[in-house]
């Protein structure tokens, strides 16, 4: 849940630099938004065996550091934008995690005992 609500906090923060002209701080902002939420993705990529996700948000984190923030024009900064936004919307719409049952159902296919 916490990880949905990173990704949706991502993709409006980086829709919002797009539709509204952004206050003074709003890209030190993005950069603390966008890099949470591509590591909360890149752990759940790690959980779901999917590496080439894990590679992408590795370079998204990397991009939106706000610790040592890379340097980019800003057309540079646009098309990036952009393309995070887009990978954020298809993590979220393409790949669901199953939810794991914490204990064993009663209505499990196959039984594991008999009743007595």
């Amino acid at each position: 849940m916490l990880t949905r609500i990173l990704k949706w906090s991502a993709i409006a923060a980086l829709a919002g630099a797009f539709f509204s002209s952004p206050f003074p701080g709003y890209t030190t902002f993005l950069q603390f938004v966008v890099s949470a939420a591509a590591v909360a993705v890149l752990v759940q990529a790690a959980g779901m065996g999917r590496y080439l996700w894990m590679s992408v948000f590795i370079v998204a984190a990397f991009l939106f550091n706000p610790v040592l923030p890379v340097g980019l024009s800003a057309q540079i900064f646009l098309i990036v934008s952009t393309l995070t936004l887009v990978l954020f919307f298809l993590f979220l719409q393409l790949l669901h995690a199953n939810p794991r049952l914490s204990i064993v159902s009663i209505t499990d296919r196959v039984p594991r005992s008999e009743s007595l």
